[in-house]
């Protein structure tokens, strides 16, 4: 009796499981040029083993999924995902947040620079 109670719920989760394996391979290998090349600024091969690639892929798809749905889950009282909350996750890895907050103030002074630059370009439309 314990088996058949078992064996629908055991099932579904088996199909559920396939299904995310299915929708996951679909995006396989979009990280994967990327990843090679950061390999080898690592000190590997210039072409390491795509076996080896492939796993580092799923490592970092699934690090990424599981930081997005724990951010989310601290979202989820304001409603709304913010930057803050990935910062919040890794606040007690500091080379992590160290170059996070380096990155994103690299972003904003990027976006203040082109917003400059669309400024002049715009007075030197209007005055030709």
């Amino acid at each position: 009796m314990n088996n058949s109670s078992a064996g629908p719920s055991s099932k579904a989760r088996v199909g559920a499981s396939q299904q995310s394996e299915t929708s996951f391979k679909r995006k396989r290998g979009v990280f994967q040029k990327d990843l090679q090349h950061m390999m080898y600024g690592f000190g590997d091969d210039a072409n390491p083993l795509p076996e080896t690639v492939a796993l580092l892929e799923d490592i970092v798809v699934e690090y990424v999924t599981d930081m997005v749905h724990k951010a989310q889950d601290t979202a989820t009282k304001r409603g709304k995902l913010l930057t803050e909350d990935f910062l919040f996750l890794i606040r007690k890895d500091m080379p992590k947040l160290n170059r996070c907050t380096e990155l994103l103030t690299m972003n904003e002074e990027l976006k203040q620079a082109r917003k400059a630059f669309e400024v002049d370009e715009d007075k030197l439309a209007t005055v030709e």
